[in-house]
């Protein structure tokens, strides 16, 4: 394996290659130029004889032909009309393709020669290895034959040239002035006309610009030219399918649990099913087989929040349940406010709204009252003051508030037996809160507090959770690893304004059950309680006087316990710090039944034939998912985080780039690394095998997309060569269904073109792959997916683009937490799309499986595994909502489903 490079590639070697590789580039792009010239004037002497520059009003000379266009381009020459401003012109001037970066700038035309600014740079940019300033077409100098309405006056044109002679004085001057011939454009954007397709906008946004020949079209991105050439079988722009598409997406399952920084995260409902969270969905997940026993089962979601479920809590009926948000921003930056939800879990639809303006930052505990059936709902929101209130559930009102500390907040719930006690715990305090008045009445309501003083025990820095004992007496949990019994006791004669409660609660015994933090308590059916450890992962059940009854000890590989739920009969739910959810019991032990990453994701590969995905990121686990029993199939530790993956053709091997420019080839079958390279020391941004299995590409942030030859098992590979050229770090690339180009994509918006079997040479002349046909389409930037970036856009909008293996669709993953969907070929400016939500940050790659029946999408910070089902437009399946417009959070005009 030729994983090192050699001699000949030092420092010294390497940048006189590359200023040779330029020097014979420029030499050729000179060649180009010539040629160009010299096809131009023998235009002008041939084919544009004086008497077809007549005005209407002059009748052409008999045996007078059309205009031909140069060979090789569409026969797509039209009468065109440029608008500017609010009137029409007509011209006729010959159209030249970009020159070379040394003369895109040639010296301003004799004054009066055109409207156009002086210093205009050519068509797609400045930079000759970019792919907005690669060279075009050769050849593209035809001249536009003259709309019969010639005599259209022109706005700040000279008075002194009549209309019929303006076309021949610009033809002559286009005759005279070679560098003129390199700063035209066929672009309206060049010659300072109005996009009539597209309006411009500032200089950050996304601006197409439609070549009037057919040939081009041109976006912006940071002000930044992009060029794109039309394939040659499509004459028209309109003749692109528009409105989105037929397929739609329905959430099939989410993989994880948000059990790393979230609490009051997992309970069981009346109808058996366990309720849990994670981004911005709550999940409602139905067992299936027996304790201790495989998943299985099915889930269901609720999918009213617009950003990060918190919390949740469950209404004494089963059935109801209480779920709060962090606050957060949409698309334009404007912040969106923290809402808490109540809903009805049979038929997943929102019953109320509480507290929409009433919450800073995000809501961090809420709580239903039980001894009057679950009337009131307290809720504690993140802000400074952690704000305590009071709701009336049925009429959405608020009863009372109160700042209740600076310290974090915890766990809040009402006493069982009495809804006018309440109890907070969290950082260094556990407060008892007394509420009276105002039923009915808004914000009447008042709150009182005592808080809890542990006299002679030693304080604990958190009290993490608390529980409610038959006897009216309360169990804390704290970071000290005990758990502490409070006890009612006769309010204080001499301190009677103190929180005004007429008894308090005081410490009556104490019991060391953990080493380290006491996460969760849970209270049994039988009175017995149960505790979950942090750094021991016991979990302990205690009887009466919290003497030890039994217990179990939770795998390292799933973390600490985080949460606690009582299932059916002796099951029991364990939700842990490493986003897994076992099932089981004390006796038999607990096996997993969801399983999740813990940090930011951005590897994703679908199986060549398989339903099965893998899965890399930050955490440094590569998993592999089997789609069809929604299981963990396996996972492995890589050591180093995760960047990117892709199937060999075969399925037998992987290929995984890591963030210091290593690489890995694993064996999906025995997990064995087979392969182990270094390229670099920067990260990977993107590995792809051709079609065919035969070579390697890899991708990284050094600009170069390393080739490597592959054995036909994928197990060998060797250093094939280097494709050099990009101005910034790879980010997308692409194999042409042939096995033997690359189309690639970089951090500045290039779009660039390799023949890698004719030695990893760069394609300088764009337009010839113009008709390429591309076994994937990923790149984010190309003629055929240029639609689906939205207005404004800063180049970093869209993070991922996949479409589907029968070329119908397009998803796309953006940064607004969103998928879309796209008809493919999406090639027209303001592309509609189907859009949805679920995903609580980034969504950073979405992929295909291999029969184009699921669709998989990865939230970055939340961890988040999606897997949608595609329903065409007659498919099978659940019928999707009913598409609502939501023009401030699409990319154009999308539909949110």
């Amino acid at each position: 394996m030729d994983g090192a490079a050699g001699p000949g590639d030092g420092p010294a070697r390497e940048a006189l290659q590359s200023l040779s590789q330029r020097l014979r580039v420029q030499e050729q792009e000179m060649e180009l130029v010539k040629a160009a010239l010299a096809e131009a004037l023998r235009l002008l002497r041939l084919q544009v004889p004086p008497s077809s520059l007549q005005g209407s009003g002059t009748p052409a000379p008999p045996g007078d032909s059309s205009l031909a266009a140069p060979p090789g381009l569409p026969p797509t020459c039209t009468p065109s009309l440029v608008s500017r401003g609010t009137q029409t012109e007509t011209e006729v001037e010959l159209k030249s393709s970009p020159g070379p970066p040394g003369l895109s700038n040639g010296p301003p035309a004799p004054q009066g020669a055109s409207e156009e600014p002086g210093g205009t740079q050519s068509e797609g940019g400045g930079s000759s290895s970019s792919g907005a300033g690669s060279p075009g077409p050769p050849g593209i100098l035809r001249p536009l034959q003259p709309p019969q309405r010639a005599d259209t006056p022109r706005r700040n044109s000279s008075s002194s040239s009549s209309p019929s002679e303006r076309p021949r004085q610009k033809l002559s001057r286009k005759a005279i002035s070679s560098a003129n011939l390199l700063v035209r454009s066929g672009s309206t954007e060049s010659r300072g006309g109005k996009d009539p397709l597209s309006s411009p906008g500032g200089p950050g946004s996304r601006r197409s610009n439609y070549n009037l020949e057919g040939i081009s079209v041109k976006m912006f991105l940071r002000g930044r030219p992009i060029t794109m050439y039309i394939p040659s079988g499509i004459r028209s722009l309109e003749e692109l399918p528009s409105g989105p598409p037929p397929e739609t997406l329905s959430l099939d399952w989410v993989y994880g649990y948000r059990g790393r920084d979230s609490r009051s995260n997992l309970f069981v409902l009346r109808s058996g099913e366990v309720v849990y969270f994670i981004a911005c969905v709550v999940v409602l997940y139905r067992p299936g087989g027996g304790p201790g026993g495989p998943g299985g089962g099915g889930q269901r979601h609720y999918r009213g929040h617009t950003d990060c479920v918190r919390c949740l809590a469950v209404h004494p009926d089963g059935v109801r349940v209480a779920s709060g948000q962090t606050a957060g921003v949409d698309k334009d930056g404007k912040p969106l406010q923290p809402v808490v939800h109540i809903w009805d879990s049979e038929t997943l639809l929102k019953l109320q709204e509480i507290g929409l303006g009433a919450f800073e930052r995000g809501v961090g505990a809420l709580a239903f009252s039980a001894a009057d059936q679950g009337a009131f709902l307290c809720v504690v929101d993140d802000s400074n003051e952690h704000m305590l209130s009071v709701w009336d559930c049925s009429r959405g009102m608020k009863l009372a508030e109160i700042k209740s500390t600076n310290d974090s907040v915890l766990a809040v719930g009402f006493n069982p037996r009495d809804s006018s006690c309440i109890v907070t715990s969290g950082k260094s305090h556990v407060h008892f809160w007394n509420w009276s008045g105002g039923v009915g009445v808004p914000g009447n309501g008042t709150l009182t507090r005592k808080q809890g003083v542990f006299g002679k025990y030693k304080k604990p820095k958190f009290i993490p959770c608390f529980v409610f004992l038959p006897d009216g007496d309360i169990l804390t949990g704290d970071s000290e690893g005990n758990i502490l019994t409070w006890g009612r006791s006769p309010s204080d004669s001499k301190t009677p304004g103190r929180g005004g409660a007429k008894e308090t609660y005081g410490i009556v015994a104490q019991a060391h059950a953990h080493e380290g933090s006491i996460f969760a308590l849970c209270l049994r059916r039988d009175g017995t309680v149960l505790s979950g450890g942090g750094r021991d992962r016991r979990l302990v059940q205690w009887g009466p006087g919290l003497v030890a009854l039994q217990e179990a000890e939770i795998p390292e590989h799933f973390g600490a316990v985080r949460a606690i739920a009582e299932g059916l009969g002796s099951e029991l739910l364990v939700g842990t710090t490493k986003n897994a959810l076992l099932r089981g019991d004390l006796a038999q032990g607990f096996s997993p039944v969801i399983q999740g990453h813990t940090d930011e994701l951005w590897g994703l590969c679908t199986h060549p034939s398989q339903n099965r995905f893998l899965t890399c990121g930050h955490d440094r686990q590569l998993c592999l998912w089997d789609g069809e029993s929604h299981a963990l199939a396996w996972s492995i530790d890589l050591k180093e985080t995760g960047l990117c993956a892709d199937f060999h053709p075969s399925g037998a091997v992987v290929a995984v780039g890591l963030n210091t420019g290593r690489w890995l080839v694993l064996d999906t079958e025995t997990r064995e690394i087979v392969s182990d390279v270094i390229d670099g020391n920067e990260q990977l941004s993107v590995v792809r095998y051709s079609p065919d299995g035969l070579y390697l590409a890899i991708g990284s942030h050094d600009n170069v997309i390393y080739i490597y030859s592959v054995s036909s098992d994928g197990a060998k590979s060797s250093r094939f060569g280097r494709c050099m050229g990009h101005s910034s770090f790879i980010t997308h690339l692409d194999w042409s269904k042939d096995g033997n180009f690359i189309m690639s994509n970089s951090g500045d918006y290039e779009i660039l073109y390799w023949d890698v079997a004719g030695g990893c040479k760069q394609l300088k002349n764009r337009y010839e792959s113009r008709d390429r046909e591309w076994a994937t389409y990923t790149c984010v930037l190309g003629f055929h997916v240029y639609g689906v970036w939205p207005d404004g856009s800063d180049g970093t909008d869209i993070n991922s683009l996949c479409r589907s293996h029968n070329e119908r669709v397009v998803a796309v993953a953006d940064d607004f937490c969103k998928v879309h969907l796209f008809q493919y070929p999406c090639a027209r400016a303001k592309a509609p799309s189907r859009m949805y939500g679920g995903h609580g940050s980034h969504v950073t790659s979405v992929r295909f499986t291999h029969d184009d029946s699921h669709l998989v999408s990865l939230g970055g910070k939340d961890a988040s595994i999606f897997q949608w089902r595609v329903l065409g437009a007659g498919g099978a399946g659940p019928a999707p909502a009913t598409p609502s417009r939501t023009p401030s959070l699409s990319p154009a005009s999308s539909l949110d489903v």
